[in-house]
């Protein structure tokens, strides 16, 4: 299998202060959890922002800020820009931030969903803005993946030219509205990739553990942090994102699997290295 990558997700859309006080929102928060995951092996920083006062955004100088100070504190890191940033954005607003800082990687939800008491909106029309945006800035898809529906999509954008192959693919496991979190229901996703594919995976709250581990067993990639999980062990909150990140690593140290450095990860997504 090739060597384990790393990917930390510190804030997203959904956690709140109200679910854990260590959740970080501000720029110089966020890159001190990146900072802090990177050197306990994390190689890809997945970008979420927020408001002052903690609201999800994707107000273009919040990312310009979050991402600059990521970049000063981890110059090499991969950075993967969320396209969602939550419910009820507009198609441009959605996109403007990869056009303008122009990040290695961006997700790329591959449907309409029910998504906890909301709907995650990505029509088609976005998604083919979204695609052709990433192909004319020379930004790698994430293509996030919570149902198998979803795969059988993104194989029609690809065979369309909105998406190019490999695609890296992100299983998102027991989002509420979205497939649950069982052995059974990854390894259905991960057999319906295209062949070629590589791919990370996660689970939500009570399925970390059991998804991470299948995962790294399976030949995939993993991503951990406080936008998936808030909880170390049961009732025991997490106070820095880089717990999540050693935890992996005692498990790939436990299964054998070797982890990845920023260059080999870069190497095993077709990214260039970093100027």
């Amino acid at each position: 299998m090739e060597k384990l990558i790393i990917t930390v997700a510190c804030t997203g859309a959904m956690t709140t202060k109200e679910n854990t006080p260590y959740l970080p929102t501000q720029p110089e928060e966020i890159a001190e959890e990146v900072l802090m995951a990177y050197q306990a092996g994390a190689v890809i920083a997945h970008v979420h922002v927020r408001t002052v006062d903690h609201k999800a955004t994707m107000a273009l100088d919040r990312f310009e800020k979050t991402v600059g100070l990521i970049r000063e504190k981890c110059p090499d890191i991969i950075i993967n820009m969320t396209s969602s940033g939550g419910l009820g954005f507009g198609d441009e607003e959605r996109i403007l931030p990869h056009t303008v800082l122009k990040p290695e990687m961006g997700t790329f939800d591959a449907g309409t969903m029910n998504f906890y008491r909301g709907v995650f909106t990505n029509s088609p029309e976005f998604l083919e803005k979204l695609g052709k945006a990433y192909i004319e800035n020379g930004i790698k898809p994430e293509v996030e993946i919570f149902d198998s529906g979803m795969v059988w999509n993104a194989k029609r954008l690809l065979k369309d030219g909105f998406l190019q192959a490999p695609i890296h693919w992100q299983c998102c496991m027991h989002v509420h509205g979205g497939m649950e979190g069982t052995a059974r229901n990854l390894v259905h996703l991960v057999d319906s990739l295209p062949e070629g594919s590589t791919w990370s995976a996660f689970g939500c709250g009570p399925t970390a553990n059991l998804i991470m581990a299948m995962a790294i067993n399976m030949g995939g990639h993993v991503r951990v942090g406080m936008e998936d999980n808030v909880y170390l062990s049961k009732g025991v909150l997490a106070k820095h994102n880089y717990e999540f990140v050693e935890k992996v690593q005692r498990l790939a140290a436990e299964f054998g699997r070797p982890v990845a450095n920023v260059a080999e990860a870069r190497q095993i997504l077709g990214l260039p290295p970093r100027n």
